[in-house]
C-alpha cells in the first residue's frame, strides 16, 4: 500500500545525512525526508516526522566527515491513519523489533563545488547494505542546508515482506528525498 512505500523510502532517506562541523547541529523545524514510492502504478508520497543527526563535517576537509543519522520509523506519515498503522507491523516496519533505521559514513568526497558523496551503512529491519547518496550543500547566514535524493530497493531492507514482496503491487523502488538544515558548518 502507499504506507509501505512510503516507509521504504524515508529508511533510505535516513541514510542521506548532510556533513556538518563540530557543534553542528540539526534544525529539525527546517528539515525533512520525504520518501515517494508506487502502488499499482500511482505514486504515493510520504515523510518522516522524527529524526535526527549527530554530524562533524568540515567542507574543507571532507575526508575527515563523520555522519550519523537515526530516523523514527514509527513517525511515518502517508496521510492516512489506516496506511499508516500498517507500516509498523511486522511485513513492513516490524517497529516493534525494529524501531529505528540508522545510517554511518565511512567516507564523503567532494564531488564539485557545494557537492558530495556520503557513503556508508544504511541499516533498516536488520538489513545492512552500503549506499552513496549525493548531498548538494548551500548557504545563507548561518545555516547549512544539505539536499538530495537517491533511491532503494525496499526488498533489500525487506520492506513488505509475505504477500508484498509482488513488486506489481508495490514497486520495488523508492525514492528518497531529504532537505537537512544545519547550523555550525563552516563556509564552502
Amino acid at each position: 500500500m502507499k504506507t509501505y512505500l512510503i516507509i521504504s523510502a524515508l529508511a533510505l532517506a535516513a541514510g542521506f545525512a548532510a556533513p556538518a562541523c563540530a557543534q553542528q547541529k540539526l534544525v529539525p523545524a527546517q528539515s525533512e525526508i520525504a520518501f515517494t514510492s508506487k502502488q499499482m502504478g500511482v505514486p504515493v508520497d510520504g515523510k518522516f516526522k522524527k529524526f535526527d543527526a549527530q554530524v562533524a563535517f568540515d567542507p574543507k576537509k571532507p575526508d575527515t566527515a563523520k555522519i550519523a543519522f537515526n530516523i523514527d520509523l514509527g513517525s511515518a506519515a502517508l496521510g492516512s491513519p489506516e496506511t499508516e498503522a500498517e507500516l509498523v507491523k511486522p511485513d513492513w516496519f516490524n517497529t516493534k523489533l525494529f524501531p529505528q533505521a540508522t545510517f554511518q559514513s565511512s567516507t564523503v568526497k567532494a564531488t564539485g563545488p557545494g557537492k558530495f558523496d556520503v557513503a556508508g551503512k544504511l541499516v533498516i529491519k536488520g538489513a545492512s547494505h552500503d549506499v552513496v547518496v549525493p548531498v548538494v550543500l548551500a548557504q545563507a547566514g548561518a545555516n547549512t542546508t544539505a539536499s538530495g535524493a537517491f533511491v532503494i530497493k525496499r526488498l533489500d531492507f525487506k520492506i513488505g515482506d509475505g504477500d508484498w514482496k509482488d513488486t506489481s503491487m508495490v514497486a520495488n523502488d523508492v525514492q528518497v528525498k531529504f532537505k537537512l538544515t544545519l547550523t555550525g558548518v563552516n563556509a564552502l
